[in-house]
């Protein structure tokens, strides 16, 4: 069988019904996310993907420059993935964020492709299947843990991290409608 030395391969592939960690980082690691403004974006994307039963959000986590989901794709939007509608939705309105604040913070991610002139998240974001209990409780304590980290020191205790899931799972609350609980899907 001959392929196709020039062909693209994608990195990390999510199968329709099942659960993954997934992590989708900035361009270049920079810290877009750093502002909420940014950070409701993709708050606000979740929700609404999730309220039109296209995506279930079992935990999340928005950094500065990244950002860890575990969820569970359940259909396609249209005839484009439910990732892929994330990603291009969460990119228009950052696009058009920036353009109404900095138009010099814009040209930071200006690229030459023919098919966009920005590039907010960098290509094939990392899923990983998570097919049984315990490494699903793992990736849950990582990206709850992952705001407390040597690198970012952002609060000293998970549940003070507003854009986390890690309130629901400690105490039950949380502001982010479209969470549901990962425990009751093991």
């Amino acid at each position: 069988m001959e392929t196709n030395q020039f062909e693209y391969k994608r990195k990390s592939y999510i199968k329709t019904g099942e659960i993954y960690f997934f992590t989708a980082t900035i361009n270049k690691w920079q810290r877009l996310l750093w502002k909420d403004d940014y950070k409701n974006i993709v708050v606000n994307c979740l929700k609404y993907l999730s309220e039109a039963g296209l995506i279930d959000v079992f935990a999340f986590v928005i950094m500065p420059n990244h950002i860890h989901l575990i969820w569970r794709i359940n259909a396609f939007n249209g005839k484009e993935t439910a990732q892929g509608s994330f990603l291009k939705y969460t990119a228009h309105a950052f696009k058009k964020m920036l353009k109404a604040e900095s138009a010099d913070d814009l040209t930071k991610y200006a690229v030459n492709a023919s098919n966009k002139s920005y590039e907010f998240w960098q290509r094939d974001s990392l899923a990983i299947h998570l097919y049984t209990r315990e490494v699903a409780y793992q990736k849950l304590d990582y990206i709850h843990n992952n705001p407390m980290g040597k690198h970012w020191n952002l609060v000293t205790h998970p549940n003070d991290y507003v854009y986390s899931s890690a309130k629901y799972y400690e105490t039950g609350e949380t502001h982010f409608s479209f969470l549901k609980d990962l425990r009751n899907e093991f």
